[in-house]
């Protein structure tokens, strides 16, 4: 639906539309591309400027039997036509949490295969704050998804000629060997499903040919103004062709910047736009970050720069974050404190959503907040008011300041404030709170 939607609007804006797989011309330069129809006729594509956007996808480590049947990647398991009894998923990513938790709630038992001995971990190496990992890893085990630690999956067996008969896995330990005793060391599935990232999808495009180079993973170099380095300095690219972070919002930003740079007309001396310039004290600068599309815009600082954008993890519980964890403003030379907010401190969350959390870390000398970090209801929702807290530099005074609306999930961003100046009766309050949700949670059950 997604792609013929996509059709319809270039259709509408006027842009011609040449559906094949592109390459660049041996011999033509960076102006001159080969389009393979789906008929396999060949016809040539000439342009004075050049935009790669073909998007990425999945990595495929060596050993693994993908068919598209039983042995999935995460894309071709959106051509599942059944519900699986059971599945088993190696990855601890984001992908990976997504599609273990979807299966679960669709009622397969998950078996999630990681390499990491401690799961949070592996979330707080993508950018977890360690409390909003540790939240996400007891509601995968709450749920009933049994997790094999520090494990791989050392050889297949998958039936032929038989699609009802499980695939049966053999698990090693983490680099190879033994697992350690009482471990287990196989598991039956009906499908497996590996999710352990993405690559961007250049590989067939030529680029070497067009003077365009590109990183070990095959993603294309580019400069401040997602300029590549092609022969003719007519070929840009955005998006997953440029590698992480691999995501819609980013991509979106730099296909506009990349277009803006593309066509943009030589200003006037003197009519330039100064740069934006941080306080000197400041610790954090913002400037160049994906809110300044464009002129200021740098695609290179995205997998890095944890004030680019906001990250959400689409599981249930939602998670999401934006700016800088305690152990980040720590490394940076920040003394910084946090304030917690459980959900079920706010009355919304106690009745509909009780087991999350709402986390703000902040400045101790100025009271700055430096980061947001939900996991719960709504939290890839929620995270966009933390977002311009913390891209206006508001503090934990100008949180407690405001006002919020009662019954909504907004509540949470005062509570957390509170907890931030009155330690000792936020630790008060969250045990009160605790006790409440054990009491409902017992009476459910009874």
């Amino acid at each position: 639906f997604n792609a013929r939607d996509t059709i319809r609007q270039l259709e509408y804006a006027g842009v011609t539309y040449v559906q094949g797989m592109a390459a660049f011309a041996d011999s033509g330069g960076s102006s001159s591309l080969f389009v393979t129809a789906t008929d396999n006729s060949i016809s040539t594509v000439t342009a004075s400027k050049v935009l790669i956007a073909t998007g990425s996808k999945p990595f495929r480590p060596g050993g693994i039997p993908f068919d598209g049947k039983r042995i999935f990647d995460s894309d071709t398991i959106n051509t599942l036509s059944y519900l699986p009894k059971s599945v088993a998923i190696t990855g601890s990513g984001i992908i990976a949490i997504e599609f273990a938790k979807i299966f679960k709630n669709l009622g397969s038992d998950v078996t999630l295969i990681i390499r990491d001995n401690i799961p949070r971990n592996a979330l707080m190496k993508i950018g977890l704050d360690k409390d909003i990992a540790a939240t996400l890893v007891a509601d995968l085990v709450r749920s009933g998804i049994k997790i094999e630690r520090g494990a791989q999956v050392k050889k297949f067996n998958v039936p032929r000629g038989n699609d009802k008969a499980p695939i049966s896995i053999e698990l090693e330990a983490r680099g190879g060997g033994e697992r350690p005793s009482g471990e287990s060391t196989s598991l039956k599935c009906d499908i497996y499903l590996a999710a352990v990232g993405r690559k961007p999808n250049t590989a067939n495009l030529n680029l070497q040919a067009a003077g365009i180079k590109a990183d070990q993973y095959g993603g294309i170099e580019v400069d401040s103004d997602l300029k590549s380095t092609a022969t003719g300095g007519n070929v840009y690219a955005a998006g997953d062709v440029l590698g992480r972070p691999f995501l819609a919002s980013t991509g979106m930003a730099q296909g506009f910047a990349a277009v803006k740079s593309m066509f943009a007309e030589k200003s006037e001396e003197g009519d330039e736009e100064e740069d934006a310039v941080c306080d000197a004290d400041d610790k954090v600068c913002n400037s160049g970050d994906l809110s300044m599309t464009g002129d200021q815009f740098d695609p290179k600082s995205l997998a890095s720069n944890p004030f680019a954008f906001p990250i959400g993890v689409w599981s249930l519980p939602e998670a999401s974050y934006y700016g800088l964890s305690v152990q980040q403003c720590k490394e940076m030379g920040i003394d910084a404190g946090e304030g917690v907010a459980l959900y079920a401190e706010c009355l919304r969350g106690l009745v509909f959503s009780p087991n999350g959390l709402l986390k703000l870390v902040f400045d101790k000398s100025n009271g700055r907040i430096m980061g947001v970090h939900i996991c719960g209801d709504d939290a890839c929702e929620l995270i966009h008011y933390g977002m311009e807290l913390v891209k206006a530099k508001r503090t934990i005074d100008d949180v407690l300041g405001n006002l919020y609306s009662a019954v909504t999930f907004h509540e949470m961003y005062r509570i957390a404030a509170m907890a931030a100046v009155d330690e000792a009766g936020a630790r008060k309050r969250r045990a009160a709170a605790g006790r409440a949700v054990t009491a409902r949670n017992r009476g459910i059950k009874e």
